[in-house]
């Protein structure tokens, strides 16, 4: 508790399938993950104003371990795991909260994260299983792992993303830091013709991973050359990376936190 303000605090970790949703961040539409738990929030203590998450995802993504935090007054006496039964008990079957826990009353989900996992799942056999529509990525074929894991490794280190990410048409396009840093990739078989590409990062722009993959695949289909991909990475201008993946298969897996 804060004993200034006499608020509670409480974050919560998060996972949804992002395929019925418009995405994470309220929209005008109702139909995101922020504004559907902020509804059921508000059905329990009417009192809760805002709902902060870690950063969005987009519309299709998923996430197993995304985190938001929100505040109570120190009235209303449901401790963390009241709250995270109550609001599984209202919310779709598509968002789940996996824990909860009060915590210091200066924690913010977005501003004090020190990391991202995504995770990007793509089928490479002739048939996309009917049971991982819009939760992989269909690409007939793509075998060469041992290339596709040095051309990830290509992405590593401190870079400007500016032509790995879509502009949001803000205003802030120009402006904004592109500069990022991805502390590891990797790429994991998991089970028969499917692979899990691993992104961990202090932080990712709009759309970057989907453009990180995106390329990385046309780079194996010998589409765009790992010099070009270097160059792209000190790119300032109007260059863009040549392809975006789909929503398909992203998931946000895990945020961490400097105290963790």
């Amino acid at each position: 508790m804060d004993a200034t303000t006499g608020k509670r605090r409480f974050k919560l970790v998060i996972a949804y399938d992002g395929r019925p949703f418009d995405g994470w961040q309220s929209q005008a539409s109702g139909n995101t993950i922020q504004d559907i738990m902020l509804l059921n929030l508000q059905s329990i203590c009417p009192a809760v104003k805002t709902l902060h998450g870690s950063g969005r995802t987009d519309a299709g993504v998923s996430a197993e371990g995304q985190v938001a935090h929100f505040e109570t007054s120190f009235e209303w006496r449901m401790g963390a795991d009241e709250w995270r039964k109550a609001l599984n008990s209202k919310l779709p079957a598509t968002i789940r909260i996996v824990s909860a826990h009060e915590t210091a009353p200066e924690f913010h989900a977005r501003f004090d994260a020190a990391g991202k996992h995504y995770r990007y799942r793509i089928v490479t056999g002739d048939i996309l299983p009917p049971l991982q529509v819009g939760l992989a990525w269909h690409r007939r074929g793509l075998s060469d792992i041992a290339t596709l894991s040095e051309v990830l490794k290509t992405y590593e280190g401190t870079h400007r993303f500016r032509a790995f990410s879509a502009n949001r048409h803000d205003g802030k396009d120009e402006t904004r830091d592109a500069e990022r840093t991805i502390f590891e990739t990797g790429v994991v078989e998991n089970g028969d013709q499917q692979l899990d590409l691993h992104f961990m990062g202090n932080g990712f722009l709009y759309k970057m991973v989907r453009f990180l993959v995106g390329t990385a695949v046309y780079c194996i289909e010998g589409r765009v050359s790992v010099a070009e991909i270097r160059d792209l990475l000190t790119e300032e201008g109007a260059l863009k990376a040549p392809f975006c993946a789909p929503p398909d298969g992203l998931s946000l897996q895990s945020v961490r936190y400097p105290d963790e």
